[in-house]
């Protein structure tokens, strides 16, 4: 979670998912609250120790305390611990996109913005071996994977929101067309970043900012060449 611009591990408290899944059982009393994040928790180590693909239900029944069957009625298999924990991740990760792009009123506000989100996300993921490892499970899983589109076009859509403040005057579809195809590559040069050594992951993090960045800052670089005495975003 981030907390005055830094991430921390989710708190037990989190807001709800926003995306609800019907066969994940509801917990309503405070003591089924408790289960259920305890068994998030031991996921989650597992996850940032062993990655998604090893870690087994029974593994997490046992470490959490409870039988296999009491696991078995939170969450039914494991891509629905991991799509909880997913989701977890989204809505945080959602709403800090948001506040930060919420504010952005001109073009110099909008490249600080983006560019600081890019930056600041690629040192979460980094720090976040459990997050990596995440992602690397929803690749396996078509409703996982559609969950992950879900959250590209979200964001997408608060990207799209403030270019089109900053520049009324663009096609409104064509913009909304760029920011989900900018912001969904932003997503897999992530996964390829940390596949690789942290200075060549970092050197693509940079070049793919450089590139989205020029397409974002189109129509500013446009009024500039019309009107010379404009400042140009460089």
């Amino acid at each position: 979670m981030f907390l005055n611009g830094r991430f921390t591990p989710v708190p037990k408290k989190i807001i709800e998912a926003a995306v609800s899944e019907p066969t994940r059982r509801n917990p309503t009393q405070q003591r089924s609250r408790e289960r259920q994040e305890r068994i998030l928790a031991v996921a989650t180590e597992l996850i940032a120790s062993k990655g998604s693909d090893q870690v087994k239900m029974s593994e997490i029944a046992e470490r959490s305390e409870i039988s296999i069957g009491s696991l078995y009625q939170y969450f039914p298999d494991k891509s629905s611990v991991i799509r909880t924990l997913a989701e977890r991740y989204n809505a945080e990760s959602r709403r800090c996109i948001e506040e930060a792009l919420d504010v952005v009123v001109d073009a110099q506000g909008l490249q600080a913005a983006y560019s600081g989100l890019l930056d600041e996300y690629y040192e979460i993921v980094l720090a976040t071996p459990a997050m990596r490892d995440i992602w690397s499970g929803m690749q396996a899983d078509k409703q996982l994977m559609a969950l992950e589109l879900q959250e590209s076009r979200i964001a997408s859509g608060f990207l799209a929101d403030a270019m089109l403040r900053v520049y009324p005057d663009s096609d409104a579809r064509q913009v909304r067309e760029s920011a989900f195809l900018i912001w969904h590559l932003g997503e897999a040069t992530m996964r390829l970043a940390i596949s690789c050594a942290p200075e060549e992951g970092r050197g693509l993090v940079d070049g793919f900012k450089r590139m989205s960045l020029r397409e974002i800052m189109a129509p500013a670089a446009e009024s500039s060449e019309a009107d010379p005495a404009a400042e140009v975003i460089r």
